[in-house]
């Protein structure tokens, strides 16, 4: 009987749908176990092989542990709002749902084809209304919360107004605004309304605020640093400017150092927790104030070396820095202003990683030393940023690296506070040990008392204070699209007021169009019904807006991360209607317990998700702090591109006068030639090829007249361009459809391909990421077509470890293909499935129980790649057995299930099981078959070893004798003489002297 991979596969995924077989149950006497994937965006590219890896893992190990008892949730649903479908309704017209939801059908299908054991009756999408209802929900509760510093919780906005009525705000310590005033309780309580709603927004976890932000006006919208690559948005590669405007932002560095303390209890590899780490960025030192001279302006600025400030030379603000347009000099006005439009242009990320450009201009003002009262000249810098710390720095010089830079590159002083420390070369940063210098009241001190000793001088003095600070900042919280969840908050007076819960969702609106509208508005400017009827609640025509009781709503969209910030909780109540998630659902689920996806999310959506997640805790609506326990970085599955290569030559003219003058007609074959991989490493050898083209071409005829004229060079300047080629026109052997690219890419259909001499074009190959763009792709519906989603799904897990990068070969795929096809072979003999009621051999039995071990390790240490090595071990040692034992081919089926899970049911049934094989109990190994009860020794003949004998391994030294010398192998080798002796090491050689 034959492995028709195609028909057992249909008919187990349809199996599984109709009988819901993966669907968890929120209550159980079974332990739980939550394994999660981090949702995908459904793209209309669909999944190409390298999207499955991480979900392959979990799927895995969603089905063991199903058999080792576990009542598991694997849910699956989709981040469904985003930039791309936006683009594309901007090019084609389209609604970006209908277009979404196209994808989702298309990513559905694949999904279902690899056959992963997802819980669908759960399905989330982030774009139903359904859904970020309750995002929308969440964002009205972070609104009417603010953070106690005293009790490190989030509490509700009331209890706040409660304090500010009876005591004022003198000794609350909450997160807020740095610009809050002091009021007694009686200045809040003769406040009118609007006045405590502006204090109010100074405090609330989300607020309005101008910030800097990364605007994109070809995309029309804000970009997360993340959007960005090399000063340009990773879609579209436009320009980005920093640009202040008013947004929604989250309070998340109240969270800061939870954030951080969380990390131990987590387990997460070091390298992500690092990197959360580093982006909090916690340091310890002193904020300090600097009085701008001739004006009433302080300068605040924090240090991790305060006591180094006698060191100070000059100070530098971020161009964007709300004091530089306040106090640049008349005389400076025009070439700071030019500094910062220059500066607008680079993103944060280009200026933190440029550290060879030494740029700046003098503000034309100085500061007032704290303490020698000198007068301290003012600069702006791009090398710092707005938005960490103050966006000012106190620059010392000596003991800063790029301070050094600066002041040597601007001829600025810098004055050496360390003690016997040459400073002539390059800036000191050393702290233990170091004794300050030229310092004052600081001289002849050490690192740590210099450091105590300064924040007493200035917090005694009124200049400074002892500070903890943390480089993570309030993230923007709004953006400039149309396919986002809308904020359910309308405008009063210019005041934002909150829709009530009850009355959400808030749905987006219809749009004529998805661009910004004419005045820059955001899209849903072009919406002519949104606005919000306070007595209706619910949305009407903007023309009401005048009405007393009609409002103008947001225009903003909430960013990708806030409906994939809680949606594993959604997951766990997914249907429920009157809570984003059941007390009783979530205390059962908690949270997730191994969670898969990319390490590009580490500072991101984990740290986004992080944040919500101990706020909902805060707030008494989850019982967990912390959302994943567990987490694993999938490594990326590259892709094997293919390159042809373009000869472009270009002939010069002898005389530039020439050039004026005459056309260059050589210009029209600039492109025309394809050498082959063979070739490139040649490109001398190829001019008198490509003399022999031009001669001997009718179609060259006005170039060789132009040559012929003189005016050109003989020899061209040549080099070679490498265009990526679609893998799908590429054979195994590395050649090109040369007809079929020709097609493909239409501008080069007159081109030349100069052949190998067998005809062929060989291509280039390199390993990328796989990417569209670079038509690496490999569709995983091919390969389950051609070879089967087990194949595939064992074949990506044995590429290499989960966590590294590995390159994808299909050729390789064929090897996986045919164990299956072996595994299929062993319970069938011929045409007859044949599984037998027989007593296993040990050696069967042997065979399998450290398959069972092996693999139950490889599962629980993540290690995959070696578990599809001992099954292939397994099932050759099997074979060579001719084992049919039903003892052993019954565990071996349950064994393989989660990898295979499509052959492994049919074999199950087979086995004549009426349920599925989910179903099963996990093998137990059982260590008494891996002890060896027999020793096959080796019989040597005067050290010269012959042949082997299998004896027990407690037989005793004289029953070893007997029975090797009465062996009829010892007798044709003594051949009738009588040894001298017999050596027996019992365990180890028997050995005949004489």
């Amino acid at each position: 009987m034959s492995y028709n991979f195609n028909e057992i596969e249909a008919k187990w995924q349809k199996y599984w749908a109709e009988n819901q077989t993966f669907s968890a149950s929120n209550s159980s006497n079974k332990p739980k176990y939550y394994v999660l994937d981090m949702f995908p965006y459904p793209s209309g590219a669909g999944l190409h092989v390298g999207h499955p890896l991480g979900y392959i893992a979990s799927d895995i190990y969603a089905r063991y542990k199903r058999h080792t008892g576990y009542n598991v949730l694997h849910p699956q649903g989709y981040d469904s709002f985003g930039l791309p479908a936006e683009q594309y309704a901007i090019q084609t017209g389209q609604h970006p749902a209908l277009t979404t939801a196209k994808n989702i059908k298309r990513y559905r299908e694949q999904l279902d084809k690899i056959g992963f054991s997802f819980d669908w009756s759960r399905e989330v999408r982030t774009s139903d209304p359904e859904y970020y209802k309750w995002t929308q929900w969440i964002f009205i509760q972070l609104f009417e919360s603010w953070y106690d510093l005293e009790t490190e919780k989030s509490r509700a906005i009331t209890e706040l107004e409660d304090i500010f009525a009876s005591e004022g705000n003198s000794r609350i310590k909450a997160a807020c605004d740095d610009e809050v005033v002091e009021f007694s309780a009686d200045a809040w309580n003769a406040f009118s309304s609007e006045e405590k709603q502006q204090i109010l927004l100074k405090y609330r976890l989300t607020y309005l605020a101008e910030t800097e932000v990364n605007w994109c006006p070809q995309l029309g919208t804000v970009l997360a640093n993340d959007e960005i690559v090399n000063g340009v948005s990773e879609r579209g590669g436009y320009p980005v400017v920093r640009k202040k405007m008013t947004q929604w932002s989250m309070r998340i560095s109240a969270f800061s150092e939870r954030l951080l303390q969380g990390l131990d209890q987590l387990d997460w590899t070091e390298s992500l927790k690092e990197s959360q780490r580093n982006w909090i960025g916690k340091s310890v030192g002193a904020h300090v104030d600097f009085n701008v001279q001739d004006s009433g302006y302080k300068i605040g600025v924090f240090t991790t070396r305060p006591d180094t400030i006698f060191g100070v030379s000059f100070m530098t603000l971020a161009p964007e820095h709300d004091l530089v347009q306040k106090i640049t000099t008349p005389q400076q006005k025009e070439e700071v202003e030019a500094y910062i439009a220059a500066s607008a242009k680079r993103s944060e990320r280009e200026r933190m990683a440029d550290v060879k450009s030494i740029t700046g201009v003098f503000t034309g003002a100085y500061a007032e030393h704290p303490f020698t009262k000198e007068p301290i000249p003012i600069w702006i810098g791009d090398y710092v940023l707005a938005g960490y710390g103050t966006g000012a720095v106190m620059a010392v010089p000596c003991g800063d690296q790029r301070d050094y830079d600066f002041a040597r590159h601007f001829e600025i002083p810098i004055p050496n506070i360390f003690d016997n420390v040459d400073i002539s070369e390059q800036a000191f940063s050393g702290k233990e040990g170091t004794v300050i210098a030229n310092s004052d009241f600081l001289s002849g001190l050490e690192y740590k008392e210099a450091l105590q000793k300064v924040i007493l001088e200035l917090e005694k003095t009124g200049h400074g204070y002892g500070k903890t600070n943390y480089r993570l900042r309030d993230a923007v919280f709004s953006r400039q699209r149309y396919w986002g969840e809308p904020f359910p908050v309308y405008y009063v007076n210019g005041m934002p007021q909150m829709i009530d819960a009850q009355h959400l969702p808030l749905q987006l609106p219809e749009v004529e169009k998805y661009l910004p509208t004419e005045t820059g508005e955001p899209p849903l400017g072009n919406a002519s019904t949104w606005a919000w009827d306070t007595q209706a609640n619910k949305i009407v025509s903007n023309e009401k807006i005048d009405d007393e009781t009609v409002f103008s709503l947001e225009l903003n969209t909430m960013p990708g991360w806030a409906g994939s910030s809680w949606y594993l909780f959604r997951y766990m109540d997914a249907a429920n209607k009157e809570e984003f998630v059941s007390k009783e659902a979530q205390e059962y689920w908690e949270n997730v317990d191994l969670y898969i996806g990319g390490s590009e999310h580490a500072t991101g959506h984990l740290l986004y998700s992080r944040f919500w997640t101990k706020f909902l805790h805060d707030r008494g609506y989850l019982s967990v702090k912390e959302p994943f326990k567990k987490l694993i970085n999938q490594g990326m599955i590259l892709g094997q591109s293919a390159f042809v290569y373009r000869l472009d030559f270009v002939f010069e003219y002898k005389n530039e006068s020439d050039l004026i003058e005459d056309n260059p007609t050589a210009s029209i074959y600039y492109n025309s030639i394809f050498i082959s991989k063979n070739e490139v490493d040649n490109p001398e050898g190829l001019k008198n090829k490509l003399f022999d083209i031009i001669e001997n071409n009718n179609e060259y005829t006005s170039l060789v007249e132009s040559l012929k004229s003189g005016k050109f060079s003989n020899l061209p300047t040549l080099s070679i361009s490498k265009i990526h080629a679609d893998v799908s026109l590429v054979n195994h052997s590395d050649e090109l459809d040369i007809e079929g690219f020709k097609k493909w890419r239409p501008e080069f259909k007159e081109a030349k391909f100069l052949t190998e001499k067998d005809g062929a074009y060989i291509v280039g190959r390199e390993v990328e990421k796989m990417s569209k763009s670079k038509y690496n792709v490999v569709n995983p519906d091919d390969i389950c077509e051609d070879y089967g989603a087990d194949t595939l799904r064992m074949y990506e897990m044995f590429l290499g470890p989960l966590e590294q990068a590995k390159p994808w070969n299909t050729a390789g795929i064929t090897g996986v293909h045919n164990f299956l096809k072996k595994l299929w072979k062993l319970y069938h003999n011929g045409e007859k499935f044949e599984v037998l009621e027989e007593k296993a051999s040990a050696d069967s039995l042997k065979t399998l129980h450290k398959t069972i071990k092996k693999v139950t390790e490889d599962i629980e240490e993540f290690s995959f790649n070696t578990s599809v090595s001992t099954f292939m071990i397994c099932v050759n040692e099997l074979s060579a057995q001719k084992c049919k034992s039903r003892e052993v081919l019954e565990p071996l089926a349950v064994l393989i299930a989660p990898y295979a899970p499509h052959i492994a049911e049919e074999l199950w049934s087979k086995l004549g099981h009426s349920t599925s094989i989910v179903t099963a109990e996990y093998p137990v190994f059982e260590e008494k078959f891996l002890v060896e009860s027999t020793k096959n020794y080796p019989v040597s003949f005067n050290g010269k070893m012959r042949f082997t004998i299998e004896l027990p391994l407690d037989m005793p030294k004289d029953e070893i004798e007997k029975t090797v010398m009465a062996d009829e192998r010892t007798q044709k080798q003594l051949d009738g003489r009588t040894p001298k002796k017999v050596i027996i090491v019992p365990g180890k050689i028997v050995n005949i002297v004489g």
